[in-house]
């Protein structure tokens, strides 16, 4: 009961929620870096993963190099690139420049895996109907695999949101702010008031996400989402001939 009392008091506390150091500006640096990261994860995983899924070409090479950055720790991620980016960007590259770089390495492994393997499981026949009734590549992909296997890849993404809010923390002990600070400058002042408010937020930030994409993903299951895919057989005008 202890630490609960300590960390209301320190919720509780109104300087927490005002300057600089305040709740909503470590909370907005938290979710801007998790954006930017995400953002950033998805550009670079998403085309990779829909085309080894189309095209079946280079795909145990991005799956094994995938898991390969899964496998990569995101401290000792962010204490390879630090030296780098200090060196390139002597102000962004100290802070903000090691804790984005390590979130994108890991956040993409799970958004192209998700993404290559939500094209995969499109039916093999549905694809070959679709080229049958005079559906380019790029058409099949968009129209036909991309609707189908959009939950899926909606469930890398919730995935590596969920894995980027909870790890960008790492980020406070290279001197970045956000939610993690107050774990790191908690532990230095021995309050545990603020080590464990700074774990609540952290842990209800992650939760939001978590149901925010939840919700997202639910509804690109429902069965009316289904029907947004065309039809092999139905084309626009433009697509049909002359």
């Amino acid at each position: 009961m202890t630490v609960v009392a300590d960390v209301m008091a320190w919720l509780g506390e109104p300087s927490r929620w005002v300057g600089p150091n305040g709740i909503p500006v470590r909370l907005f640096e938290h979710v801007a870096i998790s954006a930017t990261s995400l953002v950033i994860a998805a550009a670079i995983a998403l085309p990779i993963g829909l085309l080894i899924g189309h095209t079946g070409r280079g795909s145990n090479l991005a799956v094994n190099a995938a898991n390969i950055g899964r496998a990569l720790p995101s401290l000792a991620a962010i204490a390879l690139v630090y030296p780098i980016t200090a060196a390139i960007d002597p102000q962004w590259g100290f802070f903000v420049a090691p804790t984005l770089v390590a979130m994108v390495v890991l956040a993409v492994p799970p958004i192209l895996v998700n993404a290559y393997a939500g094209i995969q499981a499109v039916d093999r026949d549905l694809l070959e109907s679709a080229r049958g009734m005079g559906l380019r590549e790029r058409q099949v992909l968009a129209r036909v695999e991309l609707p189908i296997a959009l939950p899926v890849i909606v469930g890398g993404i919730r995935s590596a949101a969920v894995q980027i809010v909870a790890t960008a923390t790492l980020g406070a002990i290279f001197g970045f702010g956000g939610l993690g600070r107050y774990l790191v400058d908690g532990v230095a002042q021995n309050d545990d008031g603020q080590i464990f408010g700074g774990v609540v937020l952290v842990a209800g930030l992650a939760i939001f996400t978590e149901l925010g994409f939840g919700l997202l993903q639910r509804a690109l299951t429902s069965p009316g989402v289904g029907r947004r895919a065309e039809r092999p057989g139905s084309r626009t005008t433009a697509d049909r001939p002359a």
